[in-house]
């Protein structure tokens, strides 16, 4: 793990732990086009990883399915991942990403930088009710809510 690099599989180990109900979680550093199987057995499905750039202390985009012009085992994005599972599972799975912003990726280590930790709680916090509440059409209208009122804080 690099860092902040580690925000990903963090979120996903602190929500599995809250076992909620009809939740799945899955940890990869890395996607995979065997994702796809995966994705395709779900109604819908969120991808939390850290992000180098953009909003804070997260962002999150509903995914378009969009193919890729190429795959290897390190670079499959996650709206490639919906797209084969549409095509090959004729699946019709909604994809979120939850961006959580990370400040430090140079290092070898285990360690966040304490900005990226505060950013992860505050992103579990909001995908723990996203998840609660099965209304992920609710979640999207919520977050700019949310986000509004933690800058406050």
């Amino acid at each position: 793990m690099r860092e902040d690099d580690g925000l990903g599989p963090a979120a996903a180990e602190a929500i599995e732990k809250l076992d909620i109900d009809g939740v799945t979680v899955d940890s990869n550093y890395q996607l995979t086009v065997e994702d796809s199987a995966a994705v395709a057995e779900h109604d819908y499905v969120v991808f939390v990883d850290a992000a180098v750039k953009g909003a804070e202390p997260f962002s999150l985009t509903r995914l378009t399915p969009k193919r890729q012009e190429s795959y290897s085992s390190h670079s499959v994005e996650p709206d490639a991942v919906l797209w084969l599972a549409e095509d090959l599972f004729a699946a019709k799975t909604v994809g979120y990403i939850i961006g959580i912003r990370g400040y430090s990726f140079e290092m070898f280590t285990e360690t966040m930088t304490k900005k990226a930790s505060d950013n992860l709680e505050k992103a579990l916090d909001f995908l723990e009710s996203f998840l609660n509440s099965k209304s992920f059409i609710r979640a999207e209208q919520e977050y700019e809510t949310f986000i509004k009122r933690i800058q406050k804080i």
